[in-house]
């Protein structure tokens, strides 16, 4: 196979990815080996590839790639979740373009144009990860709104509500007026925002409704962030204990505007220290409102609609968007003089995790799920047991908060799109519905509970909400291998619990807890083992990247310019677990340097002609210390694997390669010019380096196959997605060291060489003043990379040659009439003074009592070294200097 000049991912990737797939290198089936599984977070229907799905899944694959090689079944299953609230927003913005309202069609017609846009759209992103080198099982692929999903949802609502765990109730919700539904409150984002603290005067009056005897036209003033809401007003509370007040007790007041004469009401609830001291209170449209509304019995008044404009309570605001009245509003309650005054006032505002609207607390009929006894398995599991862990452990304690603090989930949702609830109701009565899980066995039920066998199934009317999106991806890794339809399958029995899962923190809640919970009450263990959180990725400036900002690259763009591989080294670079990533287009080139580097590497060595001929010394001392480094790196990786830090594993080998093996092996064992290299040391480098792509493969999948691939003809059993993955083996460790020791004689030569201009091909003499009875093995390694003629050992200094010291070994190169003598005498003194006076500098600062008493002791030790690198330098000089005469 002919070797490209130039490496060229575009013509590579695909042909490479089209080989896997053709020889089903991806898929898994149930077998005898230890099964590795896990299951992608599945991205919305309606997405497309961006920096976040990059870096998540790119991690996947890295996982999946090294249990693969590593023998393991592995098996990553793919799928797409059908995101309710965006996918029915995502329509109705199409049926609009075409002038079709979705007031206008039945929800059978909508449902058609959903599904039609999900088959147009829905698989987009999953193709694109294809081209990122996502190794996933793509026979398994599965949405959440497919039949075995959406049946697995059904089952799972009717066993819960059966146990008496879901119920319906009458209760104030969190409201998305753009979306037009209910949230749960872990959809609700809170923000702090500059707002108004608006002081209204109302008028009181006595229980009869006339003025107080006392004080005519007495009044009291409140202080409100939402001067519009005061059309739903329905009391003013006051603390008890608040004197202030204390002769307002008995009497009643009259709401600005609606002229509505509502109760003053005392409870201690109310915060006397906060505004005026005293609260209007709106059951409608707040939640502590709400429960004071039932402690005294009062009225309910719903002011808006379900889009967030003022109903007819609204009087001559009706049909005006919230924010427009509360303008509109705050400039009559001014012009009419019950706007005492406003204040600059900080505010918590909850918005919509999905559309960004500004939440409205409302009183709905909604469905709920009982957590109280749920979470406590999975409370044991992170917390307790350290059955699930996660990484970073940091999250540990914002996984405790949540679980004990939970609140019962709001699981229903005012869409269409989504698994309708399969309650069905048959009867005005607050209790005459029935859940099944199909209208037959729900007609059945209706009869039974009703007394009446002669209802039809046109008397049934099944509940028109569908459930959460995260209703149906709780039960994600169980579902994608049947197991709540069919629990005793062999495929959920062998795959599950999963092993790894790789999300983002921010759907730590959402997701990640509530598929802890199911896993528990459903399978009765863990869902997974191991949770690594990503963190955010952010552009340079720190910012989370978004459309809006314009500051988010396009993701298949940056593949097409450095290679798949190339990003995804760039991401990984610079991505420890659970810390943000500070994106930087630089970075992927970077990949890409690497990726040439290798691939150059490899064209060097099929460039050497290979003959019967004796190893070198150098070659084989060479190739010895490598090994060591290589399993000292190996050992180093799995230590970095087994903590979840996938970055530094992928810089353990990335330094690895391109210092140990390419800067240093190669030139070891490069053979002269127009010379062969010998057969053994040819076949043993041959063997380095695939064991070398062995490592890189999980992070760089293409380059790594193309390689392996041109290295010898293979057939598909021996393509490198299923070859084995190095094993640590006994090494001399002693001689990582003894290396580490020949560079910086290598540096010290090269230095002289450079600083007086002698070329390469020149070569010169070096005498080793050996006062630690160095180790020789490597003298033909320092003669080869140095170009020496010779290396000889001496016990005392050589006179007329230039000098350096590696630690207490001072080495000797004769200059023999090469260099000005006089000029380097003088060249050496300047640098003499330099460093004396340097030295001084730092002498003076160490003898000073209030600077080492007062300094860190870590820059004391720093100011100690420079002292003795100083002093060690100027003995090296004062030597050189001698021997010029």
């Amino acid at each position: 196979m002919e070797i490209a000049s130039k490496y060229e991912p575009h013509q590579v990737e695909k042909r490479w990815y089209n080989y896997w797939m053709k020889h089903n290198y991806f898929h898994s089936t149930p077998d005898d080996r230890e099964p590795y599984t896990i299951v992608i977070p599945p991205p919305n229907v309606t997405g497309v590839l961006h920096m976040g799905h990059m870096l998540n899944n790119t991690i996947q694959d890295v996982l999946i790639r090294r249990a693969r090689l590593k023998g393991r079944n592995a098996c990553w299953v793919p799928g797409t979740d059908h995101a309710s609230i965006a996918t029915e927003a995502k329509v109705v913005a199409k049926l609009k373009e075409q002038g079709i309202h979705k007031n206008e069609i039945s929800r059978e017609e909508f449902l058609e144009h959903a599904w039609d846009w999900t088959h147009e759209y829905g698989g987009v992103i999953l193709e694109q990860l294809k081209k990122l080198g996502c190794s996933c099982d793509w026979d398994r692929t599965a949405f959440t709104m497919d039949k075995e999903r959406h049946d697995s949802v059904i089952k799972v609502f009717v066993d819960l509500f059966e146990k008496g765990l879901i119920y319906r109730g009458y209760r104030m919700v969190n409201w998305d007026p753009e979306a037009k539904t209910t949230l749960s409150d872990e959809e609700v984002i809170y923000e702090e925002k500059q707002g108004l603290l608006y002081f209204l005067k109302y008028t009181v009056v006595n229980e009869d409704g006339t003025s107080p005897s006392e004080g005519l036209g007495e009044t009291v003033t409140i202080a409100t962030t939402r001067p519009e809401t005061i059309l739903g007003d329905t009391a003013i509370c006051i603390n008890p204990n608040d004197e202030r007040y204390a002769h307002l007790r008995g009497k009643k007041a009259v709401v600005p505007l609606c002229n509505r004469v509502i109760p003053i009401i005392e409870d201690e609830y109310v915060d006397i220290e906060f505004g005026t001291g005293c609260l209007k209170v709106t059951p409608a449209h707040d939640i502590n409102d709400k429960a004071l509304g039932e402690k005294h019995h009062l009225e309910t008044v719903d002011i808006f609609n379900d889009d967030a404009t003022l109903n007819s309570y609204g009087l001559h605001y009706e049909g005006k968007d919230r924010f427009v009245v509360r303008k509109e509003i705050a400039k009559e309650l001014e012009e009419k003089g019950f706007l005492v005054k406003t204040e600059q006032h900080l505010n918590k505002v909850g918005t919509s995790e999905r559309t960004k609207a500004v939440i409205e607390p409302r009183l709905s009929d909604q469905w709920f799920l009982k957590m109280e006894e749920l979470v406590k398995p999975a409370i044991r599991a992170v917390l307790e047991s350290d059955d699930i862990k996660f990484f970073p452990k940091r999250f540990d304690n914002t996984y405790r908060h949540w679980m004990e603090n939970i609140r019962d989930w709001n699981i229903s949702r005012q869409l269409w799109w989504g698994q309708r609830i399969p309650a069905y109701y048959f009867g005005d009565g607050q209790d005459d519905f029935v859940v099944a899980f199909d209208a037959e066995v729900a007609l059945d039920r209706a009869r039974e509970k009703s007394g009446n066998p002669n209802l039809t199934m046109s008397d049934l009317k099944q509940d028109e909400d569908v459930l959460d999106t995260w209703f149906s991806s709780w039960l994600w890794p169980i579902s994608v291998f049947n197991g709540i339809l069919d629990p005793e399958n062999e495929e959920v029995k062998y795959y599950y619990p999963t092993n790894d899962l790789v999300t983002g923190p921010d759907i730590l809640f959402f997701w990640v807890a509530r598929m802890i919970i199911a896993g528990y009450e459903y399978r009765d263990i863990r869902p997974f083992e191991n949770v690594y959180f990503t963190g955010l990725v952010r552009d340079k400036q720190r910012r989370k990247m978004s459309k809006s900002l314009g500051n988010s690259p396009d993701a298949l763009k940056l593949i097409e310019e450095y290679g798949a591989d190339g990003v995804r080294v760039g991401l990984l670079l610079s991505s420890a677990a659970g810390n943000d990533l500070m994106f930087d287009e630089d970075l992927c080139q970077q990949g890409k340097n690497f990726a040439n580097k290798i691939w150059n590497g490899f064209r060097l060595l099929k460039g050497w002609e290979v003959a019967d001929i004796p190893q070198p010394e150098a070659s084989k001392i060479g190739l010895d210390w490598y090994r060591a480094k290589f399993n000292q790196t190996l050992r180093e990786i799995e230590d970095h694997f087994g903590k979840y830090r996938i970055s530094d594993a992928l810089m353990a080998i990335y330094k690895m390669v391109w210092d140990d093996y390419s800067s240093w092996l190669l030139e070891i064992i490069k053979p002269a010019y127009q010379q062969p290299i010998d057969k053994k040391t040819f076949k043993a480098v041959i063997q380095i380096f695939e064991q070398n792509l062995k490592l890189l493969h999980p992070f760089m999948p293409f380059l790594t196959e193309e390689v392996w691939q041109h290295i010898s003809e293979r057939d598909p059993s021996q393509a490198l997605i299923i070859s084995k993955w190095p094993e640590p083996y006994t090494a001399d460790e002693d001689l990582i060291g003894q290396f580490d020791f020949v560079t910086e004689v290598v540096a010290g030569i090269r230095t002289i060489r450079k600083e007086k201009n002698i070329p390469m091909k020149e070569s010169l003499e070096l005498s080793v003043l050996n006062e630690e009875n160095l180790v020789r093995d490597w003298d033909s390694v320092i003669e080869k990379l140095t170009n020496l003629s010779s290396i000889s050992y001496v016990d005392k200094t050589v006179d007329g040659a230039l000098s350096f010291r590696v630690k207490s070994n001072e080495y000797f190169i004769p200059m023999s009439g090469a260099i000005d003598v006089e000029a380097e005498k003088a060249k050496i003194e300047d640098e003499l003074k330099y460093i004396k006076g340097f030295l001084t500098s730092v002498q003076k600062k160490l003898s000073n009592e209030r600077f080492v008493n007062n300094a860190p002791e870590q820059v004391i030790e720093m100011e100690r070294k420079k002292q003795a690198d100083a002093e060690a330098k100027i003995e090296t000089l004062e030597k050189s200097l001698a021997s010029l005469g």
